[in-house]
């Protein structure tokens, strides 16, 4: 029998490792292709491994909660298929079959240890979203010049002083990881926050008024996050220079919306999933896949792909009574906006009769930007343009 290594797949240029949290089989195991091998926990979503070939699980090199870097083997199978030298599971080589690389790309990559399913996240400008050289290279070279932070693990002291009216509370995996990468967000970027007040009032009442009869019809919860949405991909439309990333010295503009949804989960810990395409969506269809998005997310059913890829980020504090606050940038983005708590406010309304005073309802957008790259005039310009957009949000879904 021939021996074949598994190994921790690339699940996005973002994640790097993943924690072995639960084997299901035993060594000397008979296994069968599609098997579920092994579960594992990356800072973004749980997932699992299956078996890419019938054989039996021989040895495994990790065990629950060790820390496996993407690429390297976690397991050695015995089988009599045969099967490639790039040694990629089949699911992961179904995902790629209708793309094709040519000898040189492939050459290049084999050189620099990327495997299939990397190569499938880099985008390609050639024929057909084609990978040229010039476009694996780039990546290479992004890659390599990648800042790279210490562990949080690292960085805090081992000893802890304790007295009896002191209780020591370990943090969970995920709590560590989300500690870890508020670190490194704050190390990275220079964090600048812009604030704006912006009139929902229109919104608000239309919401109240055709909300149940919404739901009667289609099944789904008309969200005002829906509303909020769509105002910052058309902000993003107008300023794009909003929607990049910082690799080193070097700006990546992104051509396509990825907007990223702060999720906090029943045990207190957070997920961010991500609609991608945002602007490809209407009003019906970002209300659809918020509702879907969000209900995964809570029950811990979302795909790592579904957490991935994010170019903004929107952060709803008001659910929890904040009127604003400083939210902390989702690398490698630039910006993130936290959105307030609604309020009926005493207010000043113009007319052209004259000024009045009326009952309002108010929000406060809370813009954090990476000021690197990012300056004042821009940041505080996005932050107007979403709240203008919401003052002037046409209501144009009818029942």
């Amino acid at each position: 029998m021939a021996e074949y290594n598994l190994t921790l797949p690339s699940m996005g240029e973002s994640i790097a490792e993943a924690t072995i949290t639960r084997w299901l089989k035993k060594e000397g195991d008979s296994i069968k292709k599609e098997d579920i091998l092994v579960e594992i926990a990356t800072d973004k979503v749980d997932s699992e491994i299956s078996s890419p070939v019938n054989g039996i699980l021989k040895k495994k090199l990790f065990s629950p909660n060790e820390v496996a870097k993407v690429g390297s083997f976690i397991a050695i199978l015995e089988t009599e298929e045969e099967f490639t030298s790039e040694n990629i599971p089949s699911s992961i080589v179904e995902k790629n079959k209708n793309r094709f690389y040519s000898p040189l790309v492939r050459s290049i990559a084999k050189k620099e240890g990327i495997n299939l399913y990397e190569l499938d996240t880099i985008e390609g400008t050639g024929g057909k979203g084609r990978v040229t050289k010039k476009d694996i290279l780039k990546y290479i070279r992004i890659k390599k010049n990648t800042i790279v932070i210490p562990k949080y693990d690292n960085l805090i002291s081992s000893s802890i002083n304790t007295n009896k009216n002191e209780e020591i509370i370990e943090m969970d995996r995920i709590r560590k990881i989300t500690a870890e990468h508020m670190m490194n967000s704050k190390n990275i970027s220079a964090h600048v926050t812009s604030f704006i007040e912006a009139d929902v009032t229109n919104i608000v009442k239309w919401r109240e008024k055709i909300k149940d009869s919404f739901y009667k019809k289609t099944g789904e919860k008309l969200t005002l996050m829906s509303i909020f949405v769509e105002c910052v991909v058309k902000a993003i439309k107008d300023l794009p220079m909003i929607n990049i990333s910082v690799i080193g010295t070097s700006i990546i503009k992104k051509k396509n919306i990825h907007i990223g949804l702060a999720t906090a989960l029943p045990d207190g810990n957070l997920v961010v999933p991500v609609i991608k395409n945002a602007d490809s969506y209407n009003l019906m269809g970002l209300i659809k896949i918020i509702n879907d998005l969000i209900k995964r997310a809570k029950s811990n059913q979302l795909k790592p792909e579904e957490t991935q890829g994010g170019t903004y980020t929107i952060s709803n504090i008001g659910s929890f009574g904040n009127l604003f606050g400083t939210p902390i940038i989702h690398q490698p983005q630039v910006g993130i906006m936290a959105i307030g708590l609604i309020q009926k406010k005493l207010s000043v309304i113009e007319t052209p009769k004259g000024d009045l005073i009326g009952i309002r309802y108010k929000t406060y957008l809370s813009h954090s930007y990476d000021h690197r790259v990012i300056d004042g005039v821009l940041g505080g310009c996005f932050v107007k343009k979403v709240a203008l957009y919401l003052e002037k949000f046409n209501c144009y879904i009818k029942i």
